[in-house]
């Protein structure tokens, strides 16, 4: 297994550089295969989500489907994918932020009846109360 950081799944997801997005490419369709897959970690996860949102401007529904589009690459193993899905379908519903979602979603998995914040949007999330 190799692990993958953010800039390759941007790179992948964005063709925004002829030569980055090529070697992208190649290594998520060619190199990495479900024998040799990538691991992609929730962190990875939650900044491409953020990268695709700051820097390229991509709408929640478009960042869901980015997003979806990696747990369907069989050659990808991604950490915790069932939390990222939850957190996939939060984001594409507009119920919250990506990594708001993902954070209520772990915890959530590691046995919390919930989880404080003082972030109000955070907080219209199943799985957040206000502190």
């Amino acid at each position: 297994m190799i692990g993958l950081d953010t800039n390759i799944l941007v790179r992948y997801l964005v063709q925004d550089d002829a030569r980055q997005s090529q070697t992208a490419t190649r290594i998520i369709e060619s190199e990495l295969s479900v024998d040799n897959p990538g691991f992609v970690s929730v962190v990875v996860m939650a900044e491409t989500a953020w990268v695709l949102e700051r820097a390229y401007g991509l709408a929640a529904a478009e960042i869901a489907s980015a997003i979806e589009r990696m747990l369907q690459v069989e050659a990808l193993v991604v950490e915790d994918e069932q939390q990222v899905f939850a957190a996939m379908t939060a984001l594409a519903e507009g119920a919250g932020s990506f990594a708001d979602a993902l954070i209520a979603a772990l915890g959530e998995k590691a046995g919390c009846r919930h989880t404080l914040t003082f972030d109000r949007k955070a907080a219209r999330l199943a799985g957040f109360v206000l502190a």
